[in-house]
């Protein structure tokens, strides 16, 4: 569960989640750049979105998500993004 975030909207980050499988418990990783933080408090949300190929992936995880284990700042973005949502990033694939 994540207390507070350290990233903002362009950053590359590297999302570690359990995943229950039977009676196993495993983590796995999504890698991927900050599209969008929205909402307050509780309902604080954050998007990242993957590229695979021709395939894009988008997920969508509650900061105060227990099946979050870790989430790691892989870079900034080069130039500092002018928006708070990145949804351009979308027409580029």
């Amino acid at each position: 569960m994540l207390k507070t975030i350290d990233f903002v909207a362009g950053d590359t980050v590297r999302v570690s989640q359990k995943i229950k499988d039977g009676d196993k418990t495993r983590i796995q990783v999504f890698e991927g750049v900050v599209l969008q933080i929205r909402g307050r408090g509780e309902n604080k949300m954050f998007t990242v979105r993957k590229t695979v190929g021709d395939v894009a992936v988008e997920r969508i995880w509650p900061v105060n998500s227990p099946s979050i284990e870790d989430v790691k700042l892989k870079e900034k973005p080069k130039k500092t993004p002018r928006r708070a949502r990145l949804f351009h990033l979308r027409n580029t694939n």
